[in-house]
C-alpha cells in the first residue's frame, strides 16, 4: 500500500483565509463596506475565550473589522436576548456568533433561535439548518461540516459515489456534515451514512463498509485499526485532552481517532492537532463575507 497521505488542515485553512482577505479588500474596495463580525462570550470558560481571542485575530487578518462582548457568568437569559437582538439589527454588522457552551441558567435553544438567519454564519439557527436539510434557498452550513467538505474537495479527494460514514449524531457535525455528504454537486454527491454509539458491538462492522470515515463522537482514541477499511479516508473532528505525564503541562491533545495505527492502514488521515481545526475558522471568514454580500444586495 502507498505511503499515507497526512491532511494538511492548516495549509488548506491558510489558503481559505488568504482568498477571503483578498476578496474582502475587493468587495470593501467596490462598495465601501467592511464585513463585519461580533462575538458574545458570556461567563470565564478559558478555553471559549482563547476561541474567541484566535477568531477575533484571524477576522482581523482578513480585512474584517469584529467586536467582542464580554458578558459575566451571572449575565440572564433575557439580557443576552436584547444583546442578540440589537445585533440583529445592527446594519453595520453581518456576522454574529455567540460562543458556546453558555452558563446553565440561559437556553442556548432561546439563543440559537434568535439569532437572524442573514448574520448566523455558525450556521446553528433551524432556518438555516432547515434550508440545509432541503438543498435550497439561502442558508449557511456550519463551519466544521463545511470545512470538512472544502478540505475534501481541496484535497482532490473524490467524494461522489463514495461511502461516508460519520460516527457522531449532533446538531453541530454529525447531522449536517451528513446532510453536505448527500448534496447532488461537485463537492458530494456521496453516499451518507450517520452512525453512533447506538449502534453496540456493530459500531465497528459499519465502520468498515466507509470508504470516507468521519469521527466526530468526542471520545478520545475511539476510531481503532479494526474499525477501519483499508485505503479509507479517515477525517478525525475530535480535539480531546488526555493526560501525559511526558508533557510540561500534564496532558496532550488526541482526537477520536487512534492515529498512529490508523494511518497504517487508511489511505489519507487528517492529523489532530492541524486536520479539521483550522478549517472551521476559516470557513467561519468565508461565511462571514458571504453575510456581507447577501446583506448589501437585500
Amino acid at each position: 500500500m502507498p505511503e499515507t497521505h497526512i491532511i494538511d488542515g492548516k495549509r488548506i485553512a491558510a489558503e481559505i483565509r488568504d482568498e477571503v482577505r483578498v476578496d474582502s479588500m475587493r468587495f470593501r474596495e467596490a462598495y465601501g463596506i467592511q464585513p463585519r463580525i461580533v462575538f458574545i462570550l458570556v461567563g470565564n470558560n478559558p478555553a471559549s475565550e482563547v476561541y474567541v481571542r484566535n477568531k477575533g485575530i484571524t477576522a482581523e487578518e482578513a480585512g474584517f473589522s469584529h467586536e467582542t462582548h464580554k458578558l459575566p457568568a451571572n449575565t440572564s437569559e433575557e439580557a443576552l436576548l436584547d444583546l442578540v437582538r440589537s445585533v440583529n439589527e445592527d446594519s453595520r454588522s453581518h456576522g454574529l456568533l455567540v460562543q458556546f457552551p453558555l452558563p446553565q441558567h440561559i437556553r442556548e435553544e432561546r439563543v440559537i433561535e434568535l439569532i437572524s438567519p442573514a448574520k448566523d454564519v455558525d450556521g446553528f439557527n433551524p432556518i438555516n439548518a432547515g434550508r440545509l436539510s432541503i438543498g435550497k434557498g439561502q442558508y449557511f452550513a456550519p463551519c466544521t461540516p463545511a470545512g470538512v467538505i472544502e478540505m475534501l474537495h481541496r484535497e482532490g479527494i473524490e467524494v461522489a459515489g463514495k461511502h461516508a460514514v460519520i460516527v457522531g449524531r449532533s446538531n453541530l457535525v454529525g447531522k449536517p456534515l451528513a446532510l453536505l455528504f448527500a448534496q447532488k454537486n461537485s463537492h458530494a454527491n456521496a453516499v451518507a451514512t450517520i452512525a453512533h454509539t447506538g449502534a453496540g458491538e456493530r459500531l465497528g462492522e459499519i465502520t468498515r463498509t466507509a470508504d470516507i470515515l468521519v469521527a466526530a463522537m468526542g471520545a478520545p482514541l475511539a476510531i481503532t485499526a479494526d474499525m477501519v477499511k483499508e485505503g479509507a479516508v479517515v477525517v478525525d473532528v475530535g480535539m480531546n485532552r488526555i493526560e501525559d505525564a511526558s508533557k510540561k503541562s500534564g496532558f496532550r491533545l488526541v482526537g477520536d481517532v487512534d492515529y498512529d495505527n490508523v494511518k497504517l492502514k487508511a489511505s489519507a488521515i487528517t492529523p489532530v492537532p492541524g486536520g479539521v481545526g483550522p478549517m472551521t475558522i476559516a470557513m467561519l471568514l468565508k461565511n462571514t463575507l458571504l453575510a456581507a454580500e447577501r446583506q448589501r444586495r437585500s
